[in-house]
Order: C-alpha cells, then sequence, then structure tokens
C-alpha cells in the first residue's frame, strides 16, 4: 500500500497534470469505489468543476475544485494516469474524469479496494474517512514530547503505534520498519517504555526517512508508480524491509524477519536490542 511519501508523489505529479482542468464528464465503470454521496449526486457535482489544487492528508489524496473536495485512498493498487479520451482503457479501469480540453484522468484499481469521498469544501476534515487522521508527521505540533505523552496510554507495541492513523498518520509497514532500525528500538517494545531521548531520535528519524523518499520519489517495491507512470528509488537504500536473512548493513548480523502488530516485521536483533 502506498504511503506518505508514494502519496506525496502522486499528489504532486497529479498537480502538474491535471491542475486547471475543468471536468466535463464523469463515468463509474465500479461503483463500489464510491462512498459518498450517492453515485448520481457524485458525478452530477462533479461536472463542470475545475481542478484547483490537489493536496495530501496521511496516505489520502484530497483533490480541491470549485466548490468540493475529492478524497481518495489508492489502498493497495490504486493508481492515476492521464490519457487522451480515444485512448483504449482496460478492465481494470474503474472511474474516468474527461476534461474539457480532451484529456481524461483514469484511476485504474487491480484490487478494486480504493475509495472516494466528495464532500464540500471545508467539511471533508469533519468526515470520515479523515476525521480520526492524527499527527502528520512533518507537522510542527508533533514533537517527541507530544508523542510520549501519547505514547504513555498504551502497552501496545512501538510498531503497532506508529502504525495506527489515529495517532500519527501516513506511516505504513515499510516505513516504520526503517524508522525503528534508524532508532535502534525493537518493534515489539511496548510504545510506554520507549524514553522521551529516543523518542527524540525516533522523531529525527521519522523526518528525515520521509524526506528522503519524497526526494527519491518512494519505494517501489511491488507495482507503485506515480502517476506519470514513474518508478520510486527509495527501495534501494532500505536497510531491512524485506532483507530477511541478508547481512544488516550496519553490523553484518542476519536480518530478522516476525510478525508484529499482525505486520510482517524486519529488523536486526543486535541493533534493534
Amino acid at each position: 500500500m502506498p504511503e506518505l511519501p508514494e502519496v506525496e508523489n502522486v499528489k504532486n505529479t497529479l498537480n502538474r497534470l491535471v491542475g486547471g482542468k475543468t471536468i466535463k464528464e464523469v463515468s463509474v465503470l465500479w461503483s463500489n469505489i464510491i462512498k459518498h454521496p450517492e453515485l448520481d449526486e457524485f458525478k452530477l457535482r462533479l461536472e463542470g468543476q475545475t481542478i484547483q489544487n490537489v493536496e495530501r492528508r496521511g496516505k489520502f489524496l484530497k483533490i480541491f475544485l470549485d466548490h468540493d473536495v475529492l478524497v481518495s485512498h489508492l489502498r493497495m493498487e490504486g493508481k492515476y494516469g492521464l490519457n487522451q479520451l480515444e485512448d483504449p482503457s482496460d478492465k481494470h479501469t474503474h472511474v474516468l474524469f474527461s476534461f474539457t480540453d480532451g484529456t481524461q484522468l483514469r484511476y485504474r484499481d487491480v484490487r478494486k479496494f480504493g475509495t472516494m469521498h466528495l464532500y464540500p469544501i471545508g467539511k471533508e476534515e469533519q468526515e470520515q474517512p479523515l476525521s480520526k487522521l492524527g499527527y502528520e508527521p512533518f507537522s510542527a505540533e508533533l514533537t517527541p514530547s507530544v508523542m510520549k505523552k501519547m505514547f504513555s496510554k498504551t502497552s501496545r507495541s512501538i510498531k503497532a503505534v506508529l502504525l495506527d492513523q489515529s495517532l500519527i498518520t501516513g506511516l505504513g509497514n515499510i516505513y516504520v520498519d526503517e524508522i525503528l532500525f534508524a532508532s535502534g528500538i525493537h518493534p515489539e517494545r511496548k510504545a510506554n517504555e520507549v524514553s522521551l531521548p529516543r523518542l527524540q531520535k525516533l522523531h529525527e528519524h521519522m523526518v528525515s526517512i520521509l524526506k528522503n523518499s519524497v526526494e527519491k520519489g518512494g519505494s517501489t517495491i511491488r507495482s507503485y508508480t506515480n502517476s506519470e507512470g514513474k518508478t520510486g528509488n527509495f527501495q534501494l537504500e532500505l536497510f531491512v524491509y524485506g532483507k530477511k536473512g541478508e547481512p544488516c548493513k550496519t553490523c553484518g548480523s542476519e536480518i530478522d524477519r516476525s510478525v508484529v502488530a499482525g505486520r510482517g516485521t524486519h529488523f536486526c536483533s543486535k541493533c534493534q536490542k
């Protein structure tokens, strides 16, 4: 599933590709993707509106139009791409936004897990799915002290807590494993036992790793590409994720893999006591 760096890159490419385009017509070929409002209203409200800007909130895209915000979650395999109206589409293309200039933004999703919600501007943060999201990792409001206060309330593993989108949003399996490795924290360590100095280190690495991945175009582990069809390069810099059995780049010990918080988890048992 695309995480913060990947969604950030999709956001950037969408701004380049479709910013300023006016929607002429919307076609929905798989209605389960549209969660709010009802399908007919969804299509009718979008027609005639111009895309003003695209932002990111956690792992969600926020596509701002004249009056509404389209909140889109890519889930496992969702992708946006810009085509000409006459270009053929395949069976995995489920939503088509036709523009007045003869181009078409297409949403493809092999697994059909993606979601779209449409709300009036200003209402999107008050309604699900955005209403329950936690701090953005880059937010100035998220400090090590704030993290310490949040984490002190739970005995869940630090990995489970970092994956909890209601606390910190945007992190997923790849980057949590990498952040914990860089911070020297074992993924099964109880969150309320992590000291403030260690959380300061975690916060520092969280910000630097995510920013570095954004600059590298994100991580292409399986099928991720941005909206221009380009793959990321940060997977070349991963230390532990997907490295089971390989030597640790820091100490040479074998990278371990276990299941923590229901997710396959990679770590170095020597570097992460």
